[in-house]
């Protein structure tokens, strides 16, 4: 699960970092109200910094995956596997209508891959070295055209305006919840906001309710894998796509992908049901049988 949980992971970070600097420079003092919650101006400020905190995060997003990952560009082949891997993903990015993404190689013991980007025509598709080492070619021109059809459907953009509006609702709850809190505490029922309660109640709420809000992205997440999945089928053929997924089922162990970024990989990770980014394995084979 690597991909999703980076995008979470540093969105939070952001969303969290953007309301300390809003507290700081006093940006958020408009909000409060000495006659009764300000909702319009909480509004507006939650809308602010939940969408400006996801695009932050996408437009960071390949940056932080080469990083967490040690991820090297292949910018010239070293050997034929490395050419192999330039030339099939500039294939499928022609076949698939995109712009040709970046190609890298980390070093890591499980078969995984990863795709991320701000764009379409911008994007970097990872592959690890377990994966070379342990799947056939055919195996992996399915998993390299599953990665390329999560760009070409635009997955991080829809993922983006997504955590953006759930981004608006987590700090707009933690801004009421907060303010009502303050005012219990300092016994002020008419005033409230922007003491150190109300910071402190805003930014653990943030947190809570940010990981709650991750359970409706997880649940695009496992959604967008069958997407992924079908267009890999299209790419690269069906029965490479279900003979990839076999192998991975067999050797499915640690996932030792940052959890950050662990969503964005052709595997999940060991979480199941609400928190999990990906359907279970058979589920996906039995969709690709099902012609879904």
């Amino acid at each position: 699960m690597r991909r999703i949980l980076l995008f979470i992971a540093t969105n939070l970070a952001v969303m969290v970092l953007l309301t300390i600097v809003v507290k700081l420079f006093g940006i958020d003092t408009y909000t409060y109200s000495k006659t009764g919650i300000n909702f319009k101006g909480i509004l507006v400020l939650s809308a602010v910094i939940g969408f400006g905190g996801s695009f932050i995060s996408l437009a960071m997003s390949k940056w932080v995956a080469k990083w967490q990952t040690g991820a090297r560009v292949i910018d010239n082949p070293a050997n034929p596997t490395e050419s192999w891997l330039l030339s099939t993903v500039r294939r499928q990015a022609e076949g698939a209508g995109i712009g040709m993404p970046e190609v890298a190689i980390y070093d890591a013991p499980e078969m995984n891959a990863f795709a991320t980007g701000a764009t379409r025509n911008n994007a970097l598709v990872a592959v690890s070295t377990g994966l070379l080492q342990q799947m056939s070619r055919d195996e992996i021109e399915a998993v390299l055209a599953h990665e390329v059809s999560h760009v070409a459907n635009g997955d991080m953009v829809t993922m983006t305006l997504l955590q953006g509006v759930l981004n608006t609702f987590v700090i707009f709850l933690a801004r009421v919840i907060g303010t009502v809190v303050d005012r219990a505490i300092s016994g002020n029922r008419e005033g409230g906001g922007g003491g150190l309660a109300y910071f402190a109640v805003v930014i653990v709420l943030q947190l809570v309710l940010g990981m709650l809000a991750s359970i409706i992205v997880m649940a695009f997440s496992r959604w967008r894998e069958f997407r992924a999945d079908a267009g890999s089928a299209r790419l690269s053929g069906k029965e490479k796509m279900i003979a990839a997924l076999g192998r991975l089922a067999q050797g499915h162990g640690e996932n030792n992908l940052p959890k950050a970024i662990q969503a964005f990989g052709i595997t999940g990770g060991n979480m199941r049901k609400l928190f999990s980014s990906h359907p279970p394995i058979e589920e996906r084979i039995a969709a690709l049988r099902a012609g879904q």
